[in-house]
């Protein structure tokens, strides 16, 4: 029998890691093109979250390092990794989607399984914004990230931590499978698979997409610096609640995702 949304609505456990080979097997095969085929422009340069990554993300990472190696899960055309790429000697990206391509860096195309070919400790910086929701079988992949990090060596994640409304059923310019990651499961995937967070921030609050209409075309909310710093400074009041699942309109207020800075323990 398939799961139920009704059984993982609570946000106790996480749909799709609990899966068998077949099912984990299907769901890669909906969502492996999926996101490139939504209706939104898809092409190098258009990118609508680097105020968001820079705030919550990259400007925590030491300036004077250099990466030898980075890895991006499922980063398109590469475009979420424009602050660190004067420091980044070489660039390997983990995409499922062959039409994204970008002759700057390597790709390769991730294993259904989450198995990462890459020796233990290849890397010095992972990144995985917005990606993981839209896998299975989160903590084997996130534990395959761990393996491949150096000591030391850092990753950022960033992810929706509520449902994103019933999976049972199509959603507008959502893919087949994709769903939020409960806040409290996704900080024990991560120190389940060694990795230590340095810090974490609640960010993209339910209201903050409405203030486009501030913005000239062609500009987005979370790259703009100021809102994405009101958006931080709204999201991580005491008073959000964590739910997972909304039930009426004022649980919908409340921050989407949670943006987390790590670092492998040696």
């Amino acid at each position: 029998m398939n799961p139920s949304f009704e059984q993982y609505s609570d946000g106790k456990t996480l749909y799709g890691d609990d899966l068998s080979s077949d099912q984990i097997e299907a769901w890669f095969r909906d969502e492996e093109e999926a996101y490139y085929r939504l209706p939104e422009e898809r092409a190098p340069g258009v990118y609508a979250y680097h105020a968001r990554n820079w705030r919550h993300g990259f400007r925590h990472l030491p300036s004077y390092v250099s990466f030898e190696h980075v890895l991006c899960l499922g980063g398109a055309y590469g475009d979420e990794l424009r602050p660190i790429l004067s420091r980044a000697k070489k660039v390997t990206i983990l995409e499922p989607a062959s039409e994204f391509q970008n002759p700057m860096f390597e790709y390769m195309k991730p294993d259904v399984s989450g198995h990462m070919p890459f020796a233990d400790n290849s890397f010095d910086l992972v990144t995985s914004l917005g990606v993981l929701h839209h896998i299975p079988n989160v903590s084997a992949v996130v534990s395959e990230m761990a393996r491949c990090t150096k000591p030391l060596g850092w990753q950022l994640i960033c992810e929706p931590t509520h449902s994103m409304g019933n999976w049972e059923r199509p959603r507008r310019l959502l893919t087949p499978h994709e769903r939020g990651i409960p806040a409290a499961i996704l900080r024990k995937i991560v120190s389940d698979a060694g990795l230590q967070i340095v810090r974490e921030r609640r960010c993209m609050f339910s209201l903050t997409p409405r203030l486009q209409f501030l913005l000239p075309k062609r500009s987005y909310v979370f790259n703009t610096d100021w809102i994405t710093a009101v958006d931080d400074y709204v999201s991580n009041l005491p008073w959000w609640s964590e739910r997972y699942h909304a039930a009426n309109v004022f649980q919908r207020l409340r921050p989407w995702a949670l943006f987390l800075v790590l670092r492998k323990k040696t």
